[in-house]
């Protein structure tokens, strides 16, 4: 059967009694979750939830997002996971543009729902998690449960193409678009995961990221219980809590972005911490600096520390960096997943020699049928059956994948062409920054100039002089930031993302 949710049905079948999701004090064995995704698949078909209709879930990292995914998915439906951290006006449009008929929200969030639920006429369930009594034209999540509790609902026998989620991007160069995503471009991605990382039931996957994204959700997450094994959700990411739950749950693979990798090494209690058990942690999102690479290796040497590319049109999970070649191939994202492929191409999207920079391409099963009613930007984001990604990369001798940058990221000052990823990793090389990014600065002799955005560790001082003169003994002159502004925090999407688009209207870029 092609249908994802019939996997939970295979584990509670073999393992009924292992405990296969734990939140803090909450746990849930296959059983206990068959049952309780029986009884939510039941309430939401009673509530007129036919295949292929959206069900829209606003809620932070809880057991209750994985119930749904399963129950959603078991009556042939699809889910659509809202990022928290929105503004309620993009929510508004996320939910109207997707057609979502059903919103489950945790309580935290209905007082910023107020203004948006008005427009949208078209979701007729409204379900609350959490918060005690639902408030009027709202119905409680273990409501829903308690009065379907028995029931049983097979599995939605749907063909592989069908709705599995919609996904829409973070909007970092336009309005969000639905990413497509169906079963068969799960499964794909799954069985990739489980071939590359060998995984099984054993395995035990801290989930830290937020689960509205592919990061978290899709590299370990899913993949991890497909094969039978078990997650341990932490509902924010917190660095130390972190590093007590994989202690404690023994845990096996993690996801990371960057910026949750250096929130670790910020731990003292990281190099001493016992984590045995811990065999890979993937991480992508953006590209790691290669001094933050070097600083993971050596306090957890021991550790498969997977660096990775992938969208959210592929599901995540494009290349990893291969255990044996994680310090030869140091600031590479490795080779593909198997039975996925990556090319580099031109403008026109012909191959370009190794070592030479062009767009990523990619092609696979993994891969997306197209955004959510935009035909037209489903055309244009394929040529000849490759998604064009718009990121800039290269592939080595050896086909192995190094990043560059966003296309648009491309900097072009008096002819000249600057990789901001080739400044920020100096930037990185700096004892006293922490984060870095780089944008282009309007010049009126040059079209643009780098402007560095940098975070400085507690207590160190850090000038603009500072930084040219650290940056000009390792970078040509023309790569050296023009302008560099201190800040408390980088701006960054949910999966961990410098949203760069930000930095370019911030006033020390348009003001000066």
């Amino acid at each position: 059967m092609d249908n994802f949710a019939a996997t939970l049905d295979h584990a509670a079948d073999r393992r009924p009694d292992k405990v296969v999701l734990t939140q803090d004090q909450t746990t849930r064995t296959n059983a206990e979750l068959l049952q309780r995704v029986n009884a939510l698949a039941a309430a939401l078909a009673d509530r007129g939830v036919r295949r292929g209709d959206v069900v829209a879930l606003l809620l932070p990292n809880c057991l209750e997002f994985l119930e749904l995914v399963y129950a959603v998915n078991r009556i042939g439906a699809a889910f659509l996971p809202l990022n928290v951290r929105l503004a309620p006006a993009e929510w508004e449009y996320v939910l109207g543009h997707s057609e979502a008929t059903v919103l489950v929200a945790d309580a935290e969030f209905l007082p910023q729902l107020a203004d948006v639920l008005p427009q949208l006429p078209g979701l007729r369930t409204r379900v609350v998690v959490g918060g005690g009594t639902a408030p009027e034209a709202w119905t409680g999540y273990e409501d829903l449960v308690g009065a379907h509790a028995g029931a049983v609902v097979p599995v939605a026998d749907v063909p592989g193409s069908a709705l599995q989620r919609l996904m829409y991007t973070s909007g970092t160069t336009s309005r969000p678009k639905g990413v497509c995503i169906s079963h068969a471009n799960l499964v794909a991605k799954n069985l990739g995961l489980i071939i590359e990382f060998g995984l099984t039931a054993r395995d035990v996957t801290a989930v830290a990221g937020p689960l509205y994204h592919v990061g978290a959700l899709d590299m370990g997450g899913l993949a991890t219980l497909h094969v039978g094994g078990s997650l341990v959700v932490q509902r924010r990411f917190d660095a130390p809590d972190l590093i007590g739950l994989m202690e404690r749950h023994r845990a096996t693979t993690v996801w990371l972005a960057p910026a949750m990798v250096n929130g670790l090494l910020q731990q003292e209690r990281l190099a001493s911490a016992d984590l045995g058990a811990l065999r890979v942690i993937m991480s992508g999102g953006e590209k790691m600096p290669e001094a933050r690479l070097r600083q993971i290796l050596d306090v957890l040497p021991d550790v498969w520390f997977a660096d990775a590319y992938g969208l959210t049109e592929t599901v995540s999970s494009d290349t990893f960096l291969p255990y044996e070649h994680m310090r030869a191939k140091l600031g590479s994202v490795g080779k593909p997943l198997s039975q996925h492929e990556v090319r580099v191409g031109d403008e026109d999207g012909h191959d370009v020699p190794a070592g030479s920079v062009g767009e990523i391409l990619v092609r696979g099963a993994k891969v997306f049928a197209g955004y959510w009613r935009d035909p037209e930007a489903t055309e244009r984001a394929f040529v000849d059956g490759w998604f064009k990604t718009g990121d800039v990369g290269r592939l080595d001798e050896d086909g192995f994948l190094y990043i560059e940058d966003r296309k648009k990221d491309m900097i072009v000052s008096g002819g000249e062409n600057i990789a901001t990823p080739e400044v920020e990793r100096v930037l990185y090389e700096h004892p006293d920054v922490l984060e870095a990014a780089v944008v282009g600065h309007p010049d009126d002799r040059w079209g643009e100039v780098p402007h560095a955005f940098v975070v400085v560790r507690e207590g160190a001082t850090l000038t603009p002089e500072d930084v040219a003169a650290f940056c000009r003994a390792r970078l040509a002159k023309f790569k050296v930031p023009a302008y560099t502004t201190v800040v408390g925090h980088l701006p960054r999407t949910a999966s961990g993302k410098v949203v760069k688009r930000e930095l370019r209207t911030m006033p020390e870029v348009q003001d000066s």
